[in-house]
């Protein structure tokens, strides 16, 4: 412990932001990371708790307390070492992970907690700097062929495990770049893409495969519903996947999005947010877009209030929207949470965004009830939204009677989350499904992540359904480990 009254004597220090009006001009990152000597004091608050409790909210297990230590010490690249023994990608994490680590904070029971999330950050980003990331290719190869599908960042952990363990690893992407919603759902200003495209290169240098464009289904395609249509790229069928590879892991995501079948629900102008942010990512990112879905000088309503209808948000904003309001149906939770009840858990509080502070008007207990039409020449379109009050009585909701409202609305995103992964996906691979229709695979550190179909494994948001990135990275490291184990009897890999 490298300063046992630190907690007494350093406040909680926040990463600074750029202005507002400022930020809004671009799609880069505007957070302004801790200094050297700022990451130190924050280390120094850090109480060596002898119960971390902060290890057991973090799914990553990362060793917290280790590398808050070091970093008082000034000791980077130890504390580097120590980060990535439990996190291939904390540049990620670093970034759009919501902190459940500080949350179970022993410090926060009384105090702000530890900035660990802006430590994290701290510690890669100065060994990106240092030059201290290089590839770790394995000393031996074992003559083993392994296939995963889908290059998020569940697909990105695993494979990079098992490149490590001496597997010849080809890893799948439908999408023309890996990622996934790393790359294709984060918005650019929460995640630059370069972060992702150094990991690719590091992962190239140690042995892995990239096939991108490669669509892997069956001959029906992803089915309806899907947002992969008129298909021009390659596609692969399962079995062949599965005649040409000792072992294959699903990866892929939840990307069947929760639609809201109101009336009016077909007009133009109302779409999923993954419709919407996917596309300003590739823009961004340079590619030529027809008909991109813009929210310029137009009246946004955003449905849902969870982390991707606040990225709907910051993007419309940047696009030039007229005016931005984000629906949540839920009553608007306390604004301090009851620490005495909820730690070390995860709390119920209400969260302002970066994004919120751009500019947006939120709106609680409220419910949509039908999507307007416009008149004329706009009658295919959108033009309000008719919505209801809401009251919670007995876990059942009710409509306060009067309270109907119609707001304008020129685009409508719908970000209620995500209900299962592709269907037909698992389907084509003889897949068995959980109630929820996501791929059923326990997760057990011996023996786990293994579908009902032999040599078929599963994990990330396809196995656990719509999660965080640390829960898609910890799935990806423990999937890596039970196929290494799988092909060779045993797994020097760590859990």
């Amino acid at each position: 412990m490298g300063k046992p009254t630190g907690f007494l004597e350093y406040q909680r220090i926040e990463p600074g932001y750029l202005p507002v009006q400022a930020r809004l001009k671009h799609y880069k990152e505007f957070v302004i990371a801790l200094d050297d000597a700022q990451a130190q004091t924050q280390g120094a608050r850090c109480m060596d708790c002898g119960t971390p409790f902060c290890n057991h909210g973090c799914p990553l297990g990362n060793v917290i307390p280790d590398f808050n230590d070091l970093i008082y010490r000034q000791d980077w690249a130890s504390a580097l070492e120590v980060l990535h023994s439990t996190n291939n990608f904390p540049e990620f994490t670093g970034r759009i992970c919501p902190a459940p680590c500080e949350a179970a904070c022993t410090l926060n029971i009384h105090n702000q907690p530890v900035g660990i999330k802006s430590i994290e950050q701290a510690i890669i980003d100065h060994a990106w700097e240092a030059g201290a990331v290089q590839p770790q290719p394995a000393a031996h190869k074992t003559g083993k062929r392994v296939a995963i599908v889908g290059a998020g960042p569940a697909g990105l952990a695993a494979a990079q495990q098992l490149a490590r363990a001496g597997h010849a690893v080809t890893l799948f992407e439908k999408n023309d770049r890996p990622g996934g919603l790393l790359r294709y759902g984060i918005p650019d200003f929460k995640l630059d893409k370069s972060h992702i495209d150094r990991r690719i290169a590091q992962m190239q240098a140690e042995g892995v495969t990239f096939r991108t464009g490669v669509l892997v289904a069956g001959p029906e395609g992803l089915g309806a519903g899907s947002k992969v249509t008129n298909w021009a790229g390659e596609t692969i069928a399962p079995e062949t996947l599965m005649a040409q590879f000792d072992a294959v892991l699903l990866t892929g995501g939840a990307e069947q999005s929760r639609d809201l079948p109101v009336p009016g629900r077909e007009l133009d102008g109302v779409h999923f947010a993954m419709e919407f942010l996917p596309q300003q990512n590739k823009v961004n990112a340079g590619d030529a877009l027809p008909g991109q879905i813009r929210a310029e000088g137009k009246h946004v309503i955003v449905i849902g209030g969870g982390d991707t209808g606040s990225d709907c948000v910051g993007t419309s904003r940047r696009q030039g929207a007229a005016e931005v309001t984000q629906f949540e149906l839920m009553p608007m939770p306390p604004e301090q949470e009851n620490k005495a009840l909820t730690w070390p858990y995860w709390p119920l509080k209400l969260r302002t965004s970066t994004s919120h502070e751009e500019g947006c008007t939120r709106e609680f207990a409220i419910a949509t009830k039908a999507f307007v039409p416009g008149k004329g020449k706009d009658k295919g379109r959108v033009a309000a939204v008719n919505t209801v009050r809401v009251q919670w009585q007995d876990g059942q909701m009710r409509e306060v009677p009067g309270s109907e409202q119609i707001l304008k609305a020129d685009l409508v995103l719908l970000a209620m989350g995500f209900v299962s992964p592709v269907p037909s996906v698992l389907a084509a691979f003889g897949v068995q499904t959980d109630a929820r229709g996501n791929a059923q695979a326990s997760a057990e550190p011996t023996g786990g992540y293994a579908t009902n179909v032999p040599k078929l494994f599963a994990a990330g948001d396809m196995r656990r359904g719509q999660s965080l990135v640390v829960w898609a990275i910890r799935e990806g490291r423990q999937a890596a480990r039970a196929v290494d184990e799988f092909l060779m009897g045993f797994s020097d890999l760590p859990l």
